[in-house]
């Protein structure tokens, strides 16, 4: 009975960190932004192709040759004693071969006090979670077109409950290398859990997403455009705070329109001066902002923002992110050009 208290405890807690469209699966942590890059424009970017060896985390059919031997490290501070972060590397065998990519994602929960079924203190205890990925594309022969996948092995401790799972993503690129635009779809974290945490096997959080980004002509910015969670067209909840009173004393629950669902699949990103040694980004996620808004105060839900400076053959990545008046979130990271 103690167990099965903490563990849904925990359970409660992850749904409310990870979002309203969060709570229904295992493995949560698989949907976090991966790097400070894709935190400040909105949280998630399918379209980045160039040198930055996390983009593959979430689109693999961006590994490339210029990821060639470079390493990062990313680290985040999330609520409460929750942190997670990020690790990936890229290598170029030979042309023919390409480019492989391995990376390895975490994030630990912190201590948490046990108690039993009556409020006594037990003792404290744990949670963490880790997925180890291996990922590799492939340029379809007299096309701009490019294919890859992620292969991911889940390990998840929630106090003394175990979990294994396994799953890939599926990524698709085509580059219009005449007009600067890149057009992007995902498949993320199709798979299943190997070893349940008791008897019963539960989903892993599909997410189906398509971008487009554009480095303009005339002004350095290469703006982006993420559709998310396309697996799901109602997005969409009724904040009972938001419920309107009626004459018979009751309420009316919110409705949420169709538009408003659609800009909820939404993020829009900018990143000014993409290809130099110092840029800044700026992104809105319509999601996070609808959900975590507070009626009659202006808090910024949604809005995120970061930079990125090059120093020799290190890169050093920052990004904020706004939630609530009392919960932002930082990301830091480290790129290393190891040649």
């Amino acid at each position: 009975m103690l167990q099965k208290t903490i563990l849904f405890s925990l359970i409660l807690l992850s749904t409310n960190v990870f979002s309203q469209i969060g709570g229904k699966y295992v493995y949560q942590f698989l949907n976090l932004a991966q790097s400070p890059r894709q935190a400040a424009l909105g949280g998630k970017t399918v379209t980045v192709v160039d040198y930055d060896v996390n983009q593959a985390f979430y689109n693999p059919a961006t590994i490339n040759q210029k990821m060639h031997n470079r390493l990062s490290a990313n680290y985040g501070s999330y609520y409460g004693e929750v942190s997670y972060g990020t690790a990936a590397y890229a290598y170029t065998y030979d042309r023919h071969l390409q480019t492989f990519h391995a990376g390895i994602s975490y994030i630990n929960y912190g201590t948490f006090e046990g108690r039993d079924e009556v409020g006594n203190l037990t003792s404290d205890f744990t949670g963490s979670e880790a997925a180890l990925s291996l990922g590799y594309a492939y340029n379809l022969p007299w096309t701009d077109m490019y294919i890859g996948a992620n292969a991911k092995l889940i390990s998840s401790t929630l106090e003394s409950y175990n979990s294994w799972g396994a799953a890939v993503d599926l990524g698709f690129l085509y580059v219009d290398y005449d007009n600067d635009i890149n057009y992007g779809l995902t498949i993320r974290n199709v798979g299943f859990q190997i070893k349940p945490y008791a008897d019963t096997r539960e989903k892993l959080p599909l997410s189906i997403d398509a971008g487009i980004s554009q480095l303009m002509e005339n002004v350095p910015i290469r703006w982006h455009m993420t559709f998310e969670n396309l697996q799901q067209w109602n997005i969409a909840f009724s904040n009972p705070n938001r419920a309107e009173g009626n004459l018979d004393g009751g309420s009316t629950e919110e409705k949420v329109s169709f538009f408003n669902n659609a800009l909820r699949h939404v993020i829009v990103g900018a990143e000014l001066f993409p290809e130099k040694g110092f840029n800044i980004r700026l992104g809105y996620n319509f999601r996070r902002s609808e959900e975590l808004r507070i009626l009659e105060q202006r808090s910024f839900s949604g809005i995120s923002a970061g930079f990125g400076i090059r120093f020799g053959k290190v890169k050093f990545d920052y990004s904020y992110s706004r939630y609530t008046v009392a919960a932002n979130t930082s990301l830091f990271g480290l790129m290393i050009e190891l040649e």
